[in-house]
């Protein structure tokens, strides 16, 4: 039987796994050059199909605070997370993401004073070495902005994250989840109307398909599952967990898409697998639940 921070850090792990699937829906399934409309249909949609179970609104600070995580969580990072996955090619840009971990192991020992231990830094370390490996060996051209949205994305998640931890959360993770999703969905349609103006091609059933997916399953249930996470773990520890979506998204690029897949990273995805349980059965990890 699963212990329960086991069984919590599983649950946590759902999250970034189905993340992991999102370059691959956005590229079978969605229109092209709509990263803005893909980022408010996947966003604002989740939101209200949550507010709607949880029929609560934010009270005092936390209108201001659940705008501010929304942008961070929601928000920028959607729009720079579809722009990098409309410019780069199958798993790229989600593996741009392999320096979050020492981002937020940084920023949580100045922000929250968590340990930052010599085996968190190293395992953050060979973590980067390994998704370095994956990208060094991608046979696709690497497109300088799409480069740029998915640093970019990931130093606005990595804060999110850190200042999600350090203000907590006054309702249950559906709750919140639902007020950033909004907060960030409204920002996301405004932004949408100013720069891309409201689609004029009808969607296609193969369109629709890839919203809802992303909608309902890669944005409502995993941001609950991630959120939960958040509030039990380690900053740190949910940030290495975070280094499953690009394993998945390589793989998935591999499996149903037919990329190359070349021996250097296959090591990668090694590398990258064994720095997680080395970050996550750290003593510092370890004690997660117990704060």
């Amino acid at each position: 039987m699963l212990s329960n921070r086991t069984f919590l850090l599983v649950t946590t792990a759902l999250a970034p796994a189905i993340w992991g699937t999102t370059y691959l829906t956005t590229t079978m399934l969605l229109p092209e050059d709509r990263p803005l409309l893909a980022a408010t249909l996947r966003a604002l949609p989740a939101g209200i199909l949550l507010l709607m179970l949880c029929r609560r609104l934010p009270r005092g600070a936390w209108w201001w605070k659940s705008w501010v995580l929304g942008i961070l969580n929601i928000g920028a990072f959607f729009a720079l997370l579809f722009i990098a996955a409309y410019r780069l090619p199958g798993g790229v840009a989600a593996i741009m993401g392999g320096i979050q971990p020492l981002i937020i192991a940084l920023l949580a020992s100045r922000v929250l004073h968590e340990r930052l231990t010599g085996r968190v830094v190293v395992a953050g370390a060979t973590g980067l070495f390994g998704v370095c490996l994956i990208v060094l060996q991608a046979q696709a051209r690497l497109d300088a902005i799409g480069l740029m949205a998915a640093i970019g994305g990931t130093l606005s998640m990595a804060s999110g994250i850190v200042l999600t931890k350090k203000w907590g959360q006054p309702e249950s993770p559906l709750t919140t989840t639902a007020w950033q999703l909004i907060a960030g969905g409204l920002s996301l349609l405004i932004l949408m109307i100013v720069i891309e103006g409201l689609p004029v091609v009808p969607l296609t059933p193969p369109n629709i398909i890839g919203y809802a997916y992303l909608s309902v399953i890669g944005t409502a249930f995993a941001y609950v599952m991630w959120f939960r996470g958040i509030a039990r773990l380690a900053a740190s520890t949910t940030a290495f967990l975070g280094l499953l979506s690009p394993v998945v998204a390589i793989l998935l690029g591999w499996i149903i898409a037919e990329e190359d897949l070349a021996p250097m990273q296959i090591a990668g995805i090694i590398i990258v697998l064994g720095s997680i349980c080395a970050a996550i059965t750290s003593r510092t990890a370890t004690a997660d639940v117990l704060r």
